[in-house]
């Protein structure tokens, strides 16, 4: 398994994690000339697509009939070829004195010739037993970062195993069904730290529950509501086991991001909300209810900071049809703000009228 790190200095997850919502918190407390009084986990759930993973095949001058068959299985589940995976497949020839694959399956975006993609190659084959057509998959940490989490055998990388999985499956029936925030909990090796962070969190729920106030002017122009889903506040856990192999695409994942922690025999936690977007990967020791309170209430607050890239967190693959289960038709879905919100625009301070807080 490849887990190459974007490389950076060296500082306290928690630091980061902090700083990054505290300044959302910030904005989120500021109001502004048109503030969005949806709460954050619901504005995600609702507008925020989900950012694409890069499915990346290697292969040398061209593959069989039977390998290209396999590789349009994988392409189809895509949500640029008509499926419903958040990710993007490149085809990518490691002969680079190749001719570059102009063939209608071959995506403009695409081509053979990526300089980029065919560098991981070189790194990739470093590994014993790796051998051509190999794929790797690349998952968005934000601001151009990736972090390459897994890679098989073409035969290895099937749909069933990158796009789906029984905690992906239920993660994404529980956000539809109206949940705030799903904690996945991936168990360690050590069982009584699995079972202490598991009682821990279950029992801040309890807690959370009744501290949680919902913005007041949902509904009101510039907060409309577009999804039946109802609005309210539920957490819930989700427990894998890392060495579960159904689950080992998520495990490896969240387990690289935290390797060493998980390592020593720490779970880990991650809040997910939105669309599949994994708010931190936390380990169990550093989990309080203080901070699942502030995490908490970031994801619960007033949705002010409503750019994606500026907030924390990453997408996982999940193959989910989120427009269409939440609004079916076209006519119900909420307007294409991309444009406005892709101004990045500072925030405009106004008096705080009275009453509020």
């Amino acid at each position: 398994m490849i887990n190459a790190m974007p490389k950076q200095k060296t500082h306290s997850w928690l630091f980061r994690v902090g700083a990054m919502v505290a300044m959302c918190l910030t904005i989120a407390l500021a109001p502004t000339a048109d503030a969005c009084n949806i709460p954050v986990f619901r504005y995600a759930l609702e507008r925020w697509k989900p950012d694409s993973c890069e499915v990346i095949v290697f292969y040398e001058n061209e593959l069989s009939p039977e390998q290209d068959a396999l590789v349009d299985q994988l392409n189809a589940c895509t949500s640029g070829q008509g499926g419903h995976a958040n990710a993007r497949l490149f085809r990518v020839n490691t002969d680079r004195n190749a001719k570059t694959d102009s063939s209608a399956k071959s995506d403009a975006a695409n081509s053979d010739a990526d300089s980029e993609h065919a560098d991981l190659w070189s790194d990739l084959r470093q590994d014993s037993g790796v051998s051509l057509p190999h794929v790797l998959v690349r998952t968005k940490l934000g601001q151009g970062r990736f972090i390459n989490h897994w890679n098989g055998s073409l035969v290895e990388a099937t749909p069933s195993k990158l796009f789906q999985s029984p905690a992906r499956t239920e993660i994404r029936s529980r956000l539809l069904a109206g949940h705030s925030v799903v904690w996945l909990l991936i168990r360690s090796g050590d069982r009584e730290k699995s079972e202490n962070a598991k009682k821990q969190a279950e029992e801040t729920f309890k807690t959370l529950a009744s501290k949680v106030q919902l913005p007041e002017g949902i509904g009101l122009p510039g907060s409309e509501l577009y999804a039946e889903v109802p609005l309210v506040v539920k957490f819930s856990l989700l427990e894998i086991d890392a060495d579960d192999p159904n689950e080992a695409f998520v495990s490896e994942l969240l387990t690289g991001l935290r390797l060493s922690d998980y390592e020593a025999g720490e779970p880990l936690l991650v809040p997910v909300f939105g669309r599949g977007r994994a708010l931190e990967v936390i380990p169990a020791r550093d989990l309080s209810p203080r901070l699942m309170e502030e995490l908490t209430m970031f994801l619960s607050g007033a949705c002010s900071c409503q750019v994606k890239e500026q907030n924390p967190g990453f997408d996982l693959l999940i193959d989910a049809d989120w427009d269409g289960q939440l609004f079916g038709d076209e006519e119900n879905r909420p307007p294409d703000r991309s444009a406005e919100e892709g101004q990045n625009r500072n925030p405009v301070l106004v008096p705080i009228p009275a009453g509020r807080k």
